[in-house]
């Protein structure tokens, strides 16, 4: 693929698996990256890195010259008030649209949402990723743009949802209240192949699409849980965590963060999106416009990302095939990345 791609986020888990998949691609790739962020900048020839942020409108302009197509993955998920979100997944997405809308040339914009945005009353970050939608429609002019809105995207190098993930392979499985949720699920790599596959297909759709793994009615808990037991060959214990008692520590976490000024991640609102009962996607619209389909299900999933199973490398049904290898424990030896 000949283009040139500029996009945001690059150093965080969803951008760096993205780039490589565009540098292999044979994109030229202009990734923008802050200057406290340099140690973690990828080892890769292919990208040329441009020092700023997103309230550096200059920085901006040199990062969308010349580029044919804009893919916005920085965003903030953490925070203590609802600034702190705004100034990212708001501001930063009308400052970026603006640079986009005043290039002579024609360019295309993706923002990656989160399938959060659809329940904006639950937390300050859900509001803001609606927000920064609805800023980027508003401020992208002629801009021929679309939004992504994945569903809870996990791979290796993951940092939100890897804890609780070591500590199923391990055989405990922390579950938050009654369990009777619903969610969907994304394997890193199949997202950036989405990107991908719109980057040469789909044009002319200015829409919102959500993302999911393929599994049209999501998964529950236990399904996860009993998944993970498959791979691991062996049982996986739930261990009940009182809903009460996880609200309680968030409003203890979000105290402490504003006072000692740290973002946290655990807040009362992250506590409701997390109890929240449907996080089910709908692939439907990005399939049919771009021919997109994933093609990791969940047990290879987290077979890789996990190193559960048979480790060679093949698709795994997780629904009923039994992996007879032993767990072998991973720890993080991936380069660490911000998340988007």
């Amino acid at each position: 693929m000949e283009a040139t791609i500029a996009i945001t986020g690059a150093t965080g888990f969803i951008g760096g698996t993205l780039i490589r998949q565009l540098a292999s691609a044979g994109c030229q790739v202009q990734a923008l990256i802050r200057p406290a962020s340099m140690h973690k900048q990828p080892i890769n020839g292919g990208v040329n890195w441009i020092r700023g942020d997103l309230a550096d409108g200059d920085s901006l302009q040199r990062l969308v010259h010349g580029a044919d197509t804009i893919v916005h993955c920085a965003g903030a998920v953490r925070g203590a008030s609802r600034q702190d979100f705004n100034r990212v997944n708001v501001d930063g997405v009308a400052r970026l649209a603006q640079a986009a809308a005043k290039l002579k040339q024609p360019v295309r914009f993706l923002l990656m949402s989160s399938l959060a945005a659809r329940e904006p009353q639950l937390s300050a970050y859900a509001a803001s990723k609606q927000q920064g939608e609805r800023m980027l429609m508003e401020t992208a002019g002629k801009l021929d743009w679309a939004v992504f809105r994945p569903t809870a995207v996990y791979g290796p190098g993951e940092r939100e949802m890897m804890p609780v993930l070591r500590l199923m392979a391990r055989g405990v499985a922390p579950l938050i209240g009654s369990g009777n949720r619903r969610f969907s699920l994304l394997y890193a790599e199949d997202l950036a192949d989405a990107v991908m596959q719109w980057l040469e297909r789909g044009r002319d759709h200015k829409l919102t699409y959500e993302l999911h793994d393929g599994h049209p009615a999501g998964y529950s808990w236990q399904e996860l849980v009993e998944t993970v037991a498959r791979l691991r060959g062996g049982g996986v214990t739930p261990l009940k965590v009182p809903l009460v008692l996880v609200k309680l520590a968030a409003v203890m976490n979000l105290a402490a963060a504003r006072a000692l000024g740290y973002a946290p991640m655990l807040t009362p609102g992250k506590v409701r999106e997390i109890s929240h009962p449907d996080w089910t996607a709908d692939n439907t619209a990005l399939s049919q416009h771009t021919g997109w389909s994933p093609k990791i299900d969940l047990a290879e999933g987290l077979r890789r990302t996990l190193g559960l199973g048979d480790g060679r490398g093949q698709r795994t049904d997780d629904r009923g095939q039994r992996a007879d290898d032993r767990l072998q424990a991973t720890e993080d030896k991936g380069q660490k990345t911000e998340n988007r």
